[in-house]
This record gives C-alpha cells, sequence and structure tokens, in this order.
C-alpha cells in the first residue's frame, strides 16, 4: 500500500501564534526576492553591487532579520543564510548557469524543442547536483537567518511554505536540507519534474507566490512583537514582459488564454496585489521595490546567454539610482544575531 502523507495544512494551529519579543524602536528588515529563473542573476547582481560599494564587500545578508525567496529566489535567500555573500551567491548563475540551463544550438536545440511539449526541458538531476554542490548537507536549522521559502504540494494542491524555525511553532522543516527546499521551490512546472518528497509531490513556488513579499511579511508580524510601521523591506523582482489583454484576447475563447498568456496574467497580478498589500500594511515608504524595467523582449527563463550578458548592467545601471536609498534605509546597523528556538 502506497503511503499517502497528510496534508500540512491538518497541523495548521487553530489560535494566534504567541509574539515572539522584538526590540523596541528596532525596525524589522525584510529582503524579499522574487523567481524567474536564470533571471536570478540580475537581484543576485544588484546585491553583489551593494555589497561593492557600500559594504567593502561583506555579506548584506548581516543587514536583514529576514529573507523570504520563490523559486531562483529561494536559492538567491538560501545561499545569504548559508554564510555567502551576494557575489558568492552570483557566482552560482555564472559558474553553473550553462549546466544547469544548457544553450543548445542546431538539430539539438528543435529537438528539445520537441520534446518539451510531453517531457520536461531540462534536466533536473543537473540541478539536483548542483545544489547539493553548493549547500552540502546543511538543514536549516543551521541558518544564519530566517528564511520564508514558497513550494507548493501538489497531491493535495495546497500552498507550502518553508522556514526556519523563528518561533516556537516552526519545527517541521528544521531539518530540511538546503538543497532539497532549493529544489522543491525551483520545480517549475514544464522545465522540471516535480519532486517526490516522502509521498509529498513539490513543484515551483511560483505557482501562487512568485513574489513572497506578503509571505515574510504576514510571518514577521504574525511572530514577533513588532509595530507594522517598524517594518522595512528590500523587495527585488527579475524583469516583467509587457503585457496588455490586446482586442483579440479580449474575445477570445482557449486558444487566446490557453497556456503562457492565462499563466503571465496570473503571476504578474500576484505581483502587483502582493506589493499592493505591502504598501499597505507598512507604508509605501518602508518598502522599496527594485525590478529591471518590462521589456516587449524578455529573458527567457532559461536564456543564460542573454541573462548573463545582460542583468549585471542593469544591476549596476539601478544600483547608480537606487543604491544610496538602500543603504539610508537598510545598512545603518547590523540585524541582530539570530537565534533559533529549540525544540519544545
Amino acid at each position: 500500500m502506497n503511503y499517502i502523507p497528510p496534508r500540512r495544512s491538518d497541523g495548521t494551529i487553530q489560535q494566534a501564534r504567541v509574539k515572539q519579543p522584538w526590540p523596541e524602536g528596532r525596525p524589522f528588515r525584510i529582503l524579499s526576492i522574487d523567481g524567474g529563473g536564470i533571471k536570478g542573476v540580475f537581484p543576485a547582481a544588484y546585491l553583489a553591487e551593494i555589497e561593492r560599494r557600500f559594504l567593502q564587500g561583506r555579506s548584506i545578508a548581516d543587514h536583514f532579520d529576514m529573507i523570504a525567496g520563490t523559486s531562483t529566489g529561494g536559492i538567491i535567500a538560501l545561499a545569504l543564510a548559508h554564510g555567502m555573500t551576494a557575489q558568492q551567491a552570483l557566482q552560482i548563475y555564472t559558474e553553473r548557469g550553462e549546466k544547469i540551463f544548457p544553450t543548445l544550438k542546431g538539430w539539438r536545440k528543435w529537438l528539445r524543442l520537441a520534446r518539451w511539449w510531453s517531457k520536461p526541458k531540462h534536466n533536473q538531476e543537473v540541478l539536483r547536483a548542483e545544489l547539493l554542490a553548493v549547500f552540502g548537507d546543511k538543514v536549516l536549522d543551521d541558518a544564519a537567518k530566517r528564511l520564508v521559502i514558497p513550494s507548493f504540494e501538489g497531491l493535495h494542491g495546497e500552498p507550502f511554505i518553508y522556514k526556519t524555525p523563528h518561533h516556537p511553532d516552526y519545527q517541521k522543516d528544521r531539518h530540511k536540507k538546503f538543497a532539497h527546499v532549493a529544489l522543491h521551490t525551483t520545480a517549475a512546472p514544464s522545465y522540471y519534474p516535480a519532486v517526490d518528497d516522502d509521498g509529498y509531490v513539490m513543484l515551483d513556488g511560483g505557482i501562487w507566490a512568485n513574489n513572497p513579499v506578503m509571505n515574510a511579511l504576514v510571518d514577521a508580524l504574525a511572530c514577533y512583537d513588532v509595530p507594522r510601521e517598524n517594518i522595512r523591506i528590500l523587495t527585488l523582482g527579475t524583469g516583467e514582459a509587457t503585457f496588455t489583454v490586446d482586442k483579440h484576447a479580449q474575445v477570445g475563447g482557449a486558444g487566446q488564454w490557453a497556456f503562457m498568456r492565462a499563466f503571465k496574467a496570473a503571476g504578474r497580478a500576484q505581483s502587483k496585489n502582493a506589493l499592493g498589500q505591502a504598501f499597505l500594511m507598512v507604508g509605501k515608504n518602508n518598502v522599496l521595490r527594485i525590478d529591471p524595467p518590462e521589456s516587449a523582449t524578455p529573458i527567457a527563463l532559461d536564456d543564460t546567454a542573454r541573462a548573463l550578458q545582460e542583468l549585471p548592467l542593469v544591476a549596476r545601471s539601478l544600483v547608480e539610482g537606487s543604491g544610496h536609498h538602500v543603504q539610508a534605509m537598510f545598512l545603518g546597523d547590523s540585524a541582530a544575531a539570530f537565534i533559533r528556538c529549540p525544540l519544545a
């Protein structure tokens, strides 16, 4: 008989969480990083440039109390909580990106596209090996920062958020390996197969929370006795395509809305809505959103060549305009040491 694991939601605590104390007057600083495949080059490069210009190369993670990341953003969040600098996180993409998303030419390219209709586009075992090489056997209990990493569980069709043990109620995930959490949050449908995890069917968190800013904000407000006006958020995107519902889609049927148009609309709406909610909750002046300009020719999730060529330049340009704002909002002092909650 095949084992069917219980719903994660079955264990939801019914009462409100007991809020943990937070120093009066001290801001709670959140770093939130969107999904976007190889376009994770942008947030990694942006943060690395901030480190270079304002921190003498020291890790920017030292200035945040919580880091959230979905999909490729989850890899960066895990890297920073692993003790890496953003520059070292960027090297994951520059040194391993072509292995993870290989560029094919000629008949191999067309064969892969043809096979993509019925099979995943890329080899997940390559990604798994690279993630294990980066993170080793370290588990969330070893994290140097509070983490919030969305995924999606397909067996029961539920959101699934990995969290470090930064609250006494958070005990389920403390022994999950960094590499496995990274694999689960990056299992983008059609690009990779779902990941079996002791009966759970794990998929990319971008299905429902490609922009995880509200996941982090709600968690901070639920877990800590901190006034919402004392929360500061740096939220990094990976670039969006320009989007409009043209006249054909306005009156079209399934052919006009199938696959990518509907998926792009849902993802864009989720991100815009999450940002709007964060603005309402803590004040727009306390949320800094950095995102590459929208483009009519966006970089594909697996276009390694374009991402590595274009996005570091975009990152440096945006730091020119926003770097001092980041410095003023987030880099004035170091975050307090993260002390994980012990087992009850």
